[in-house]
């Protein structure tokens, strides 16, 4: 028996993501649609039905038309769900960018993603979104049309500048959403999603949640990630349930507060969340009772903590994903009446309409159950490229359509996945996808350094952090806290390395090639880490 699986059959969407939207609205006027707790606001559908038409039309006013790009950085808030939806709306396509950017990854996005407008926050707790946008613009020529700050007299003066959205042809199988991911090599790409995309992707999720219009969500998550801006909004544009912001950016006691006072049934997160919120001082204060379940992704697992979210908050339901940016995001995903075992132990079957198969790392024939090779996914949720990147594309998805995950992972006898590691020098810290690469390109700069190598070492709340080995320059002296100096404000606060170590050479081989994993293996034995390396994860 072959290592390949296909999902059940079930009907996909055809349409846009606003014709959803205004489907579930017509359903469900006055029902919840968005609480944002932080904000101290509440739209009913009506209500925000009323607000997207506004941005559109603001949208529009701004001239922009069907095809244009435009840009959204801030944490998470209401403007963020209205302005998406008013680009899918406009036929607008809406570039994700990350509130972690610095100068040097803000600079490298407004380039290469040729957006004409940037919808921002001016400050949050973690930055200055003003003075980085100031330093990232210094010295280059944006095609920036418009800088529209978000929450201020700005974004009043845009909406009140609106003017009716020009007719449009808008088609399911357009690119809605560009989302940057480091991808295969150190410089961010541009995922390519549609519409048909990323509906499918969370209508079938959805299901297997057995999300109704009653279903209250807890979204922590941000909403930049696919995790939030398809798990999150598309769950209320498809099905009619409320989202629930609790806080702009994670905080566990908001979390929990929010579950308690919104009675939320369902509750979203990566698993260093969830750790975070089991291990706040006044969790047993909190009533969850009123969970049912929820989705935890976006890093491994430990099947303990699942243990304990489906046991101590109420989480029966609690369901793992798996999957990347790339697929729009999800690929394969327990069911809900799995038992604990299972759900705890894999990460699910390969979703409806969705194609799964484990190949040889090196001769790409489909292996057999049981051997671990690369898992590759095939169906309606492979991205449509990267933006203006043909040669990356050919190497993620190939002639058959097969998209290649880089993720090394065994297929069961009864269809249901298991992920043993990586094929692509990829780390994911608490849900942050970097790639080692462009931390090494960066450390580079600095004048004291000749080389660097930066891996991965395990870690029990991130799932993983940042370890940076650095041969200096001859005559030079500097310290790790130098070096993290160096690297605050220009790159984003979760690629800077946690340790950092001085030394002479680099282990290799005889072709004098970097052997990446006994440095891995000499830091897992100096610092102690081998607990942390041998923690089960579905």
């Amino acid at each position: 028996m072959l290592s390949y699986s296909r999902g059940p059959a079930s009907p996909l969407v055809e349409h846009t993501v606003d014709q959803a939207f205004r489907e579930t609205v017509r359903r469900f006027p006055e029902r919840d649609a968005l609480v944002s707790v932080h904000q101290n606001l509440r739209l009913t559908f009506t209500q925000l039905d009323e607000r997207v038409e506004q941005a559109a039309r603001g949208l529009a006013g701004l001239g922009l038309t069907a095809g244009d790009r435009v840009g959204i950085w801030s944490a998470n808030c209401a403007e963020w769900i209205i302005l998406q939806l008013a680009c899918a709306r406009a036929g607008v396509i809406l570039i994700n960018v990350n509130p972690a950017y610095r100068a040097h990854e803000l600079a490298f996005v407004l380039k290469r993603s040729r957006m004409k407008a940037l919808f921002l926050a001016e400050r949050d707790a973690r930055a200055n979104y003003r003075q980085i946008l100031e330093a990232a613009s210094a010295g280059h020529s944006l095609p920036l049309e418009h800088v529209i700050y978000l929450q201020t007299d700005c974004w009043d003066r845009m909406l009140a500048a609106g003017r009716p959205l020009p007719p449009a042809h808008l088609s399911c199988s357009d690119v809605i959403s560009i989302q940057y991911t480091s991808g295969t090599t150190g410089s961010p790409k541009g995922v390519l999603l549609t519409h048909r995309n990323i509906l499918n992707n969370m209508l079938l999720g959805g299901q297997k949640l057995k999300l109704t219009e009653r279903d209250r969500i807890c979204v922590p998550v941000p909403m930049y990630h696919c995790f939030g801006c398809v798990a999150g909004t598309l769950a209320m544009v498809i099905t009619g349930a409320a989202l629930i912001f609790p806080a702009a950016q994670f905080d566990a006691r908001a979390t929990l507060a929010a579950i308690a006072a919104e009675r939320a049934s369902i509750i979203y997160g990566v698993p260093a969340m969830f750790i975070a919120e089991l291990e706040h001082p006044e969790f047993s204060q909190f009533n969850l009772t009123s969970l049912r379940g929820g989705i935890m992704s976006g890093a491994p697992c430990p099947i303990e903590v699942m243990r304990r979210v489906i046991e101590q908050m109420h989480c029966r339901g609690m369901l793992v994903a798996y999957g990347q940016t790339e697929a729009s995001p999800v690929i394969t995903m327990s069911n809900i009446d799995d038992a604990i075992e299972l759900r705890v132990a894999t990460v699910g079957p390969a979703l409806p309409e969705t194609e799964v198969k484990i190949i040889s790392i090196d001769s790409g024939e489909t292996l057999p159950v049981g051997e671990q090779g690369e898992l590759c996914a095939r169906g309606y949720m492979v991205m449509k490229g990267y933006d203006d990147e043909p040669q990356a594309t050919r190497a993620a998805i190939d002639a058959e359509g097969w998209l290649h995950t880089g993720d090394l992972a065994v297929m069961r006898p009864d269809g249901y996945f298991r992920i043993t590691g990586r094929a692509k020098d990829m780390v994911i810290r608490g849900g942050e996808n970097i790639y080692p690469r462009e931390v090494e390109e960066f450390l580079y700069t600095h004048a004291a350094i000749v080389e660097v190598q930066v891996v991965g070492l395990p870690d029990e709340s991130k799932g993983e952090t940042l370890c940076a080995w650095i041969r200096l320059k001859a005559g030079e002296n500097i310290t790790e806290e130098e070096v993290r100096q160096f690297c605050c404000g220009k790159i984003a606060h979760f690629k800077i390395p946690q340790h950092i170590r001085f030394v002479d050479s680099f282990p290799t081989t005889v072709t004098e090639k970097v052997q990446k994993f006994k440095i891995r293996e000499m830091e897992i034995e100096r610092l102690g880490l081998s607990g942390a390396a041998k923690i089960e994860t579905a």
